[in-house]
């Protein structure tokens, strides 16, 4: 039986690409060569080619305006969901590239809108992080290791920290590395150049159990909640960063579920269900503890509304995105 998992072995890799004859797959112990044979299309191609699976355009024109500027490959991740066979990529009766667009511009809205939730959630477990640790540690605590759970861990970290000190402009930074002799400046100077998946993994590996509990009691959940939540925002956060969709993606890594606290999130978690639609890959489960920190860092952002207001809107499909039937009537939405 043929494995179900890729492997491009580096040298396959170089072989097919210094013989232009595709790409050499191995699947479980067995080479297969797939040749590339499709060739490029222009603009006006592209919409005949939409055109002939059932696709409509109010304006053609128009429409090779936004596949130039946002290209045919960007775009079919959003009109995937529109077709009714996708071995033919025929597409639903009534299919439009409007639709289609709106939807493509709706997720860039609700990108930037967890965007604007998650700096504001960063910013706040940057100051909680390096105020526990300074005050329980010392100035300088994130240098001592044996603060950590696992030190080859730590001393990535500290590498990886270094390495973002030494290319900052920042003045902060530059005052503090012309002035004092320590490798890196005091933990509430440190943390403003982390990114939020450094500021994870440090949080993550944080060893004294009192001084992670005094941080996530700042946010009202259990500390392996919130390294969990961490971990998965910094993933949402990348994402973002390189402008990926987030409507109907499957996320690979998963938030945990709070058992305990709070209390008003007991039981509105989606659980996997393996229906392939409302499960706790999708983007519900992000969303439900976004809405939590986010009424702990910033409750008076509007930022509940805003989903709300673009999610009823009626470009996107709740559905596609793990949102049971009665999402708007749970109180967290409310």
């Amino acid at each position: 039986m043929i494995a179900s998992i890729v492997t491009i072995p580096p040298k396959a890799m170089r072989a097919s690409v210094s013989s232009n004859r595709g790409v050499t797959l191995l699947y479980g112990m067995s080479p297969v060569t797939i040749p590339f044979a499709k060739p490029a299309t222009t603009y006006s191609q592209q919409v005949i080619l939409l055109q002939s699976r059932g696709m409509t355009f109010a304006d053609p024109a128009g429409a090779e305006f936004f596949l130039e500027q946002i290209s045919y490959y960007r775009l079919a991740a959003y009109w995937l969901p529109f077709e009714a066979d996708h071995s033919t990529h025929q597409f639903q009766s009534g299919t439009t590239f409007e639709q289609v667009l709106a939807a493509y511009m709706a997720d860039r809205e609700l990108r930037l809108l967890f965007l604007d939730a998650i700096e504001r959630i960063e910013v706040s477990v940057r100051s909680h992080w390096a105020y526990q640790m300074a005050h329980c540690h010392g100035p300088h605590a994130h240098l001592e290791m044996g603060l950590a759970s696992d030190q080859s861990i730590w001393l990535k970290n500290l590498s990886r920290l270094t390495a973002e000190i030494d290319r900052s402009n920042e003045k902060f930074i530059k005052h503090m590395k012309t002035t004092y002799q320590e490798l890196v400046p005091p933990v509430w100077a440190a943390c403003e150049v982390m990114s939020l998946g450094l500021l994870s993994n440090w949080y993550g590996n944080l060893k004294p159990i009192a001084t992670r509990r005094a941080i996530a009691d700042a946010f009202h959940v259990d500390d392996d909640v919130l390294a969990s939540w961490l971990q998965h925002l910094s993933i949402i956060r990348n994402l973002r960063a390189h402008h990926s969709r987030l409507w109907n993606r499957g996320l690979v890594v998963t938030p945990k579920v709070p058992l305990s606290k709070p209390a008003r999130l007991r039981g509105q978690f989606v659980i996997d269900t393996h229906d392939g639609i409302h499960n706790e890959r999708k983007l519900y489960n992000t969303a439900l503890l976004t809405l939590h920190l986010m009424d702990v860092v910033a409750p008076n952002s509007g930022w509940r509304g805003k989903l709300r207001g673009l999610l009823t809107r009626g470009d996107l499909d709740p559905s596609q995105m793990g949102f049971p039937a009665n999402w708007q009537s749970r109180p967290i939405w409310l």
